[in-house]
Formats: structure tokens, sequence, C-alpha cells
């Protein structure tokens, strides 16, 4: 029995019960939920909905618990109800019910976590979004991680997600980078806030082989920038997809400046009534929403702010049919959540349309100290040499691990261990140990068969294992809901403690000399169940599954 299919027994319960007590049941939630309780004496599964509803019934919650628990405990698979304090349930399943959570997860395969809570939702995330003027630095290598996690565990929750990347080609930090390029073709020092590391000097060589005559053009820092950019961007896309990070959508801002959009932008934000003039400048009354300032969209010498092509993007989305929008962006943006947040309600959207996540940053350790240098930038540390110093999948599983609004320290010691105390190596271990347990039943030529006895898996660790299972699509489903895919790290390793403690205490392989029982039989269940549990959990942070370690 899943905790889903328990809420709907309690549910139906407490609705049996306000029409014996005679109470409304318009009160009643139309979903309600269960939880683990922390102590597993106090059962298997808990729910508050009596102390949550008596008081709008007019009742006392201990008496409609008393009913709500009379009920249920003659619901199939529920062994017992107790009540606790001043009303709350503490269930417990028998073993059939609770065992048949493994053949339900075997049946269910890679589909198993999949569940309907953003059922109806179109998405656009933003994340990444770093300026095509060099390598990706390490911030942003934490959206790469995280950003594309949570359109993982969203899309299973039944959304429907646009990842996408927006690629700033416009503006004075693409024409520094070209300046850049040009002086490093020349052997000229690094411009005034220009770009400096190895990278420009490979980048520069490259648009040289391309164009071996563009110093003799008319305007070479334009030949620089066309084809550098296009350079710089192809190779972070590249990086990216070795990452694991895919896009759906990759959205060039010069296409807002070209098709008229800012234009089109302050038009719409005008009629809405929030645009004037002032000393030749054009202003969006931010304050109206909340904001500390008005803000610039134009220059009074008749130039775009970076502002301007903020609204025409955020215009551009809601146009294309998102009803959410995420923007993903980093520990320097957070005065950008005011005014976006302000935009989006003075082009007369709702608020909750559009939602901003912050990401703190992220320091890489060697030897207890941080890595500032690296070795081709030259200033940040970037995703070639976080990938380097320990891998993609602990690279990603360490950067999704944590809530993105708190800083990190990556230690390149802990993340390359082959022991438990490596997360990920505790986790991929745990599904590779599993597979090993499934390579020798079938080179014994024992199988799990078509079906099990779920009323044998007795013992308290397949009980803990069994419930630790079930909790999966509520944990995908909040991870989702709240925007926190690094949930999903922290349940895989409760996961893959739990399958350790079953396997040490719990024999599921008969002895060489001894035949299989139906207990045997019935461990494989669970075996496979885990394993297809740890499987799910890693693919939706991007990590592998290995079958040997």
């Amino acid at each position: 029995m899943t905790p889903e299919t328990l809420a709907e027994k309690v549910l139906s319960a407490t609705r049996e019960a306000f029409e014996a007590l005679g109470l409304d049941a318009a009160v009643l939630p139309t979903r309600t939920a269960v939880e683990r309780p922390r102590d597993p004496k106090h059962g298997d599964y808990a729910s508050n909905i009596a102390l949550q509803t008596a008081k709008k019934a007019g009742t006392n919650p201990r008496a409609l618990a008393e009913k709500i628990s009379e009920l249920l405990a003659a619901a199939d698979g529920v062994a017992k109800v107790d009540i606790a304090g001043p009303g709350f349930l503490n269930i417990t399943l028998d073993a059939a019910a609770a065992g048949e959570i493994a053949g339900k997860i075997v049946a269910a395969g890679p589909a198993y976590g999949d569940n309907g809570s953003m059922a109806g939702q179109d998405v656009n995330l933003e994340f990444v979004s770093a300026n095509p003027t060099g390598p990706v630095h390490i911030g942003a290598v934490r959206w790469a991680a995280v950003g594309d996690a949570l359109a993982r565990v969203m899309r299973a929750s039944g959304a429907k997600v646009t990842a996408e990347y927006y690629f700033n080609d416009a503006g004075s930090q693409i024409a520094n980078f070209a300046a850049s390029l040009l002086a490093s073709a020349k052997g000229e020092p690094t411009p005034e806030n220009g770009y400096g590391g190895a990278y420009i000097g490979d980048i520069a060589a490259k648009v040289v082989a391309i164009r071996p005559d563009i110093l003799d053009a008319d305007d070479p820092q334009e030949l620089f920038r066309q084809i550098g950019v296009d350079l710089m961007f192809t190779e972070i896309k590249a990086d990216l997809a070795a990452f694991g990070t895919h896009f759906d959508v990759f959205f060039n801002e010069k296409e807002l400046h070209e098709k008229g959009e800012l234009d089109a932008a302050v038009q719409r934000l005008a009629q809405q009534g929030h645009i004037y003039e002032s000393e030749g400048a054009v202003f969006l009354r931010t304050t109206t929403f909340g904001d500390d300032k008005d803000r610039a969209l134009k220059k009074s010498n008749g130039e775009w702010t970076y502002f301007a092509a903020d609204c025409a993007y955020y215009l551009d989305k809601r146009e294309r049919g998102f009803g959410k929008l995420v923007f993903m962006l980093g520990a320097d943006h957070h005065g950008y959540v005011g005014r976006m947040q302000a935009m989006s309600r003075a082009f007369g959207d709702e608020p909750g349309t559009m939602e901003i996540l912050i990401g703190q940053l992220v320091n890489l350790l060697r030897d207890g100290k941080p890595l500032r240098m690296s070795k081709r930038a030259g200033t940040v540390i970037g995703l070639d040499d976080i990938v380097e110093a320990i891998g993609v999948d602990a690279a990603r599983y360490a950067l999704a691990r944590y809530s993105a609004d708190s800083s990190i320290d990556l230690d390149i010691d802990l993340w390359t261990k082959h022991s438990s105390d490596n997360p990920v190596y505790y986790v991929q271990y745990a599904h590779a140990r599993i597979a090993g347990v499934l390579r020798n039943a079938a080179e014994r030529g024992f199988s799990k068969g078509d079906g099990y006895d779920a009323a044998l898996l007795t013992h308290e660790r397949e009980s803990d294992l069994l419930k630790a299972l079930a909790e999966f699509p509520s944990v995908v489903a909040s991870a989702a809901e709240l925007r926190e895919p690094h949930r999903i790290a922290r349940y895989a390793e409760e996961l893959a403690g739990a399958y350790h403690r079953f396997q040490h205490d719990c024999r599921v392989l008969p002895f060489p000399e001894e035949a299989a029982t139906p207990v045997n039989t019935a461990r494989l269940w669970v075996v496979d169940a885990t394993r297809t549990v740890l499987a799910n959990a890693l693919g939706m942070l991007g990590v592998s599954a290995p079958e040997r370690m």
C-alpha cells in the first residue's frame, strides 16, 4: 500500500465518520496526506486529519479521531489504529499491505516516482544563462546541476517544462570580449575591463584560423565579436552537454533588439499606465508594486537599459504561452528580485506567475583551502575544473545535494573518496551492491518469478525499507513543489542506508546447499524494487547508477 492509497482510505473513513456523527462534510479537504512518524513505535504512518477538521466541524478532535480510527481499522490492509494526544491517528499496516509496494515498484520500473502534483502546468525554467564571454564558472555550474535536476523532478510531477538558456549576445560585456580577442591576436595587453586567461588566446587563435585576413578587415573587432561569440557559445553548449545538462531552447538577446520587442514591451507597459519620462529618459514606475525605486528603460541618450531587455524577454515568454516562469539567478542578483517581480505585476500578471530562485556561492576546496585560480580561465573556477577534480557524477550530485540558497564548500578529497564518507559513492555503491545480488541470483538460477507472498515480509528491516520505498513519489512531488531537488539526494542516501541495514540483517539468497524459500523470493522482490528506486532517484539528479564499482 502506498502512502497515497492510505491517505485516500483515511479521507474516506473521515467522510464516513462525519456522516455517522451528523457533521457537515463541506469542511473536509479534497485530499489529505499521511506522514511517517519519527518514532517507528508509533506505527507506520500518522495523520492529523481529526485535528485539522474537528474545529471547523464544531466537534471534539479526540471524539472525531475515535470514530475515524474505528472505521479505518476495518479497512483492508490496516492492522490497527492508535490515537495519540488530542487526536493524532497512528496507523499500522499489516505485512501484506506494506509489502505490496515492492511489486508495484517493479511493475512501474522507470516510471515509479512519477506523480501528477504539477499536472497541467506549463513551466519555462531558465537557468545557467552565463554570458558567452568565457567558460562556465562554478556558480553557473551549480545551476547546471540544480536546474537540470529541477526540470527532471517537475516533469516527473506532471508539468510540461521547457528548459531555457538566455544567451546574452548584446551589450558592453560582449564588446569587451571582442576587444580582448582582438588585443590577443595582435599580441597586445588585455584592454581595460577586458577578459584574461588562456582561453582568450585559444579563441583568438581559432578566429584567426577561420579568417586569416581578419586583422586587415575594415572592422576586425566586429568580426572577432561575431566569430568569437559563436565559438565561445559552441564550447559552452558542448561543455554543458558533456555535463549532462540539456536545454530545449537557446534564446538570443540580440533577437529581442532585432525584432523590436523592447519597443513592444514598453508600449504594453505604457498601455497599462506605468511608463513616464523624466529628463529625457523613459522609466517604469516599479515603486507602484513595491520596488525601492523606479527603473529606467531607456537612457536620455536613447540607449536601452538591461532592464528593458529583461522586460521584453519576460513578455516574450508569456506570449509563448508559459503560465509559470522560473528564473534561477546567481548570488549577485539579489537586487533583481524586487524590480523583476514589480515588472511582472506591471504587465498585469498575478503574484506567483514568476519565481526567482537565488543560488549562493560555491567554493572548491583542496586540502581544506579554497581553489581560487583556474588553469584555463585564469580568474575563476569553471566547469572543466570541477569535472577534472571530481568527475561529472560527483560534481552533479554534490552541487544538487544542498539547498541552493545556502553556500557550499566542495572538498575534493571527500568527493573523490571510495568510501561511505562520500555521499555519491555511498548511494552508487548501494545500487551496484544490489546489481551484484541480482546477478548472483541469476547465475544460480534463482528467479523472483511472477509473484511473491508480501505477508512474509515481517522483519523490522524489511518494514523500514518498504516504508522508505513507498515514500519516493511524495519526495519527488515535494522536491518539485518546493523547487528543492536536494530532497532527492538526501532521500537516496536514506534509502541506501535502509538497504544496507536490510541486507546485513536479512539474508536474500539461500546458502548454496539450500533451496530458495518463499521468504527468499519475497526479499528478492524487495531488492529489485530498491534497485529501481535508487536508479530513478539518481536519474533525476542526472547521475549514473553503476552496475559494478
